[in-house]
């Protein structure tokens, strides 16, 4: 897996010091600044401490099967083009190297909503799927009589298990869906929801006995 981060820093120098500090026990493999200057870190085939506590699919130990890429970011500003076109060509990069599928590159509150929530709503998601690097859900159109399916939480939290979603309160996993994939929404459970949950859980399941990257 690829997971992504926002550092949550005033300024790429002190997250580049935390993230080289063996005393903060933290590290990833990558760090991208705002104007896309690329580190490297950690070796790929070396295991960061970048993603702790969480899971995604059948994976427990994400820090063992995944690269972490850390973006420069505050978590409430846009990120930059330059920032974002350096990430599009590391990722590229990361995925033909340890094929990882696009379903399989996820954001921190992806794999661990109750603690996380980075990389946040002003991530770029859908244009990383533009490009082959992530997924976005675009479920079709159905027929003009077709209703949209009613909030069902039970349903939607299955639905998001099967997508790769850890365990989780549905409140956890409500936040950490929009902020990916519907841009911050607030407000209870809605048919929206569910049918976007729907269609990435049938488009993408993950496999449960998987242990590849």
């Amino acid at each position: 897996m690829a997971v992504l981060h926002y550092t949550g820093m005033s300024d790429c120098a002190e997250a580049l010091a935390r993230l080289c500090d063996p005393s903060a026990e933290v590290s990833a493999h990558y760090l991208i600044t705002r104007d896309g200057t690329v580190y490297r870190l950690v070796d790929e085939d070396m295991r960061a401490w970048h993603a702790g506590a969480g899971a995604w699919g059948a994976v427990t130990d994400v820090n063992s099967r995944s690269i972490g890429v850390e973006l420069d970011n505050c978590g409430a500003s846009p990120f930059a083009e330059p920032q974002m076109a350096a990430l599009e060509g590391l990722l590229a990069g990361v995925m033909q190297r340890w094929r990882i599928r696009p379903e399989r590159v996820i954001g921190h509150a992806d794999m661990a909503p109750e603690r996380k929530s980075d990389p946040g709503p002003r991530f770029d998601w859908r244009r990383l799927a533009r490009r082959g690097l992530a997924v976005w859900p675009a479920p079709s159109p159905g027929p003009a009589s077709e209703t949209a399916p009613d909030p069902d939480p039970d349903a939607f939290v299955a639905a998001l298990a099967r997508f790769g979603y850890p365990a989780a309160p549905l409140p956890a996993l409500l936040a950490a869906f929009r902020a990916r994939f519907r841009g911050g929404v607030q407000g209870p459970l809605d048919a929206q929801d569910m049918t976007l949950a729907a269609h990435l859980a049938a488009r993408f399941p993950v496999d449960r006995g998987a242990r590849h990257p």
